[in-house]
């Protein structure tokens, strides 16, 4: 049997986290590190390891001496929470991975634009309203990038359709095989110079980028596996897969970033309309019927309480769907006839709070 992989944390969104956790355990049997894993994640695992992955020292202390007593090939996780973490464990056991100055640079984004400005990348900041935009384009995107031993490979590049202020939480995300945006020099030049300037050798990142009418501006940098279903719009629309990358990566091992599919992927997410009480929430069956449907799931419970749009977080989603076409249109198109199957009823906050 191949050598474990150490997965720091399961995650707590199923919807969310199950098909990255699937995919690493079809490349290599996962130690999960958590204090409690979920019980979903229970078939995918070949060990557990109870600690909580964010109490940093005391933690990589328990899976040193774990690591010591099992052999162990990799240390890996898809969690922002706990990349210093896996990073941290990784060095301490000479084991392959994202070295921890990388990942505390991608985790301080002031210090990270400071960083990239000083070596010539250029930057912009997401959270900045008055930033010039490209006309005609959506303005965020970001490059999903595998990068092994100096090579950098820009497996997909991920369109995001961002809501409105003050949250501009994401509403859609697209992988599109033949995105233009792949062979923009500017935006791979961008790309280039952000994994040379950081000194990443190993691993997959995330990199955010802001379509300005100055050129792509490079946002933000996950040094791990990105979310929101994006491992898993790629997979759909090229064929290449990041979570057994990464799984291949941190065990010192190449990377297959070879795409065998030529289509589009979507991910539509539904926020609640107003706040308050969630009262109802259905899901049509004849959803997965439509033509392009790969899948849609509720992601909330009636009778909790949900924040409207402009202020929601990713915990307010209601729902995803996911589509695949050939086009970017196709997705649109699916995605639109998949959004009728769902229903949702919300009390009011004051409406909620009288009948309380």
């Amino acid at each position: 049997m191949p050598q474990p992989v150490l997965l720091l944390g399961a995650g707590r969104r199923r919807a969310y986290d199950e098909g990255v956790l699937t995919r690493i355990a079809s490349a290599r049997p996962v130690l999960l590190v958590d204090a409690v894993p979920p019980a979903w994640a229970q078939p995918c695992l070949a060990g557990h390891l109870a600690a909580d992955p964010g109490k940093g020292g005391a933690t990589a202390s328990a899976v040193v001496r774990f690591a010591a007593r099992h052999r162990v090939r990799g240390v890996l996780t898809y969690s922002g929470e706990y990349a210093v973490a896996a990073a941290r464990i990784a060095g301490q056991l000479g084991l392959p991975g994202p070295s921890l100055a990388v990942v505390t640079a991608c985790a301080d984004p002031p210090a990270l634009r400071a960083l990239l400005a000083g070596r010539a990348v250029p930057v912009g900041d997401p959270d900045d309203p008055g930033a010039p935009r490209a006309p005609g384009v959506p303005s965020r995107v970001s490059a999903e990038t595998v990068v092994l031993d100096g090579e950098i490979r820009i497996a997909a590049i991920t369109r995001t359709t961002l809501g409105p202020a003050p949250a501009r939480q994401p509403l859609r995300h697209t992988v599109h095989a033949h995105d233009g945006l792949l062979h923009n020099r500017f935006l791979r030049l961008a790309v280039d110079r952000t994994v040379r300037a950081l000194g990443a050798d190993r691993g997959v990142l995330h990199i955010g980028l802001a379509l300005t009418d100055r050129g792509p501006r490079v946002t933000d940098v996950a040094p791990h596996l990105p979310g929101d279903l994006i491992s898993l719009l790629v997979r759909r629309a090229t064929g290449v897969d990041l979570a057994r990358a990464a799984a291949a990566l941190a065990t010192g091992e190449a990377a297959d970033t070879t795409p065998t599919r030529q289509r589009t992927a979507a991910v539509q997410f539904a926020y609640p309309a107003a706040t308050g009480r969630l009262d109802h929430l259905e899901l049509s069956p004849d959803a997965a019927r439509e033509p392009g449907a790969d899948r849609m799931l509720l992601t909330r419970h009636t009778g909790s309480h949900v924040t409207a749009g402009p202020y929601a977080t990713a915990a307010d989603r209601l729902a995803l769907w996911v589509a695949v076409g050939e086009t970017p249109a196709d997705c649109d198109d699916a995605l639109r006839r998949m959004a009728r199957h769902l229903s949702a009823g919300i009390s009011p906050l004051a409406d909620a709070a009288n009948a309380a």
